[in-house]
């Protein structure tokens, strides 16, 4: 069995349910909509964060769940399509999932136009069902993520990302949406709030681990969602390169930020700076901090009681760091 599969048994109920609370959600009465909306449903990914919502809920509310979890699972996977579908906009980017991305199919325009109706529709689920204080976990992280993706976006301009600049953006823009997964599914059960928090964190280290893991990607041979080298042709400073550039010598340095900067559409340039980062350990190095990161999220789960619901959590929090796609 599939590691995502032995990690849904607890929760697959809920996932089952899930999946058609969701679909009604994004029903709407304008046609286009509705097919581009279906493609989207079509191709789901692995639906991990509505699954960090309900192993979290049903953790810390002794194995139940309620309305108000499939509520925020639903707003999270809302949101969560939506930044996707601004994201392939923000990239110019037109495969997602190993499929031609939504703005690739329909354009920029009307790409954008459905992420936005995406963002309403979340939104609106929380508001309509007076979820206020789901709205304002999932609200705080929407506004970390344009915050993240607009500072990643002004530093590749000048190339002058350190690392503690790279943690920033990317716990803004990937780990806090994993952290407000994981704060949901404690708080849609009205768990204290001394536990909110504690999942809070947990879901944000865990998505540190996440992000350096999709970087990783970026310098593998295999066939993913992404392709190869498309992080150094979008000028995007990922940790193994960052960590190069930190112990290069001066003039392979100087010839590695040129080749960012002005050469990142030359194929044969790019996997040379890719071989450069891989000379300079910037992959060991990136491997240790994820690793790091890990831990400190394993450190806070085992602070609840071992059940079927924590052991899940783990196993998620392995599968992060493991994952081949």
């Amino acid at each position: 069995m599939k590691v995502v599969e032995q990690i849904k048994q607890p929760i697959h109920q809920e996932m089952e349910l899930f999946e058609e609370k969701f679909t009604q959600s994004m029903s709407s009465k304008v046609a286009l909509l509705n097919r581009i909306t279906h493609f989207i449903v079509n191709r789901k990914g692995k639906q991990m964060r509505p699954m960090f919502v309900f192993l979290v809920a049903k953790m810390l509310g002794n194995g139940k769940v309620n309305e108000r979890s499939y509520r925020g699972a639903s707003v999270i996977e809302l949101i969560h399509t939506a930044t996707l579908v601004h994201d392939d906009v923000v990239d110019d980017s037109n495969i997602r999932r190993g499929f031609f991305s939504l703005n690739a199919l329909w354009k920029n325009k009307i790409a954008v136009l459905v992420g936005d109706y995406l963002l309403s529709k979340g939104l609106l689920l929380s508001i309509e069902n007076e979820d206020f204080d789901l709205l304002k976990i999932i609200s705080i992280a929407v506004r970390e993520m344009s915050q993240g993706e607009l500072l990643q976006i002004e530093k590749a301009r000048a190339l002058d990302i350190t690392e503690e600049v790279y943690y920033e953006i990317i716990r803004q823009k990937t780990a806090t949406l994993l952290a407000a997964c994981c704060a949901m599914g404690a708080q849609s059960v009205n768990a204290p709030e001394a536990e909110v928090t504690q999942m809070h964190q947990f879901g944000e280290l865990l998505g540190m681990a996440f992000q350096i893991k999709d970087d990783l990607f970026d310098y593998g041979d295999r066939k993913i969602g992404k392709p190869t080298g498309i992080d150094i042709k979008e000028k995007k400073m990922t940790l193994p390169l960052i960590h190069a550039l930190n112990v290069v010598s001066p003039a392979d340095k100087k010839w590695m930020i040129n080749s960012v900067k002005n050469h990142n559409n030359d194929k044969k340039r790019v996997r040379q700076v890719i071989e450069k980062v891989k000379e300079a350990g910037g992959l060991e190095f990136a491997i240790t901090q994820m690793n790091h990161y890990r831990d400190e999220a394993l450190k806070i789960l085992m602070q609840f009681p071992k059940d079927a619901y924590r052991d899940g959590l783990e196993k998620m929090l392995n599968y992060v760091i493991e994952r081949k796609i």
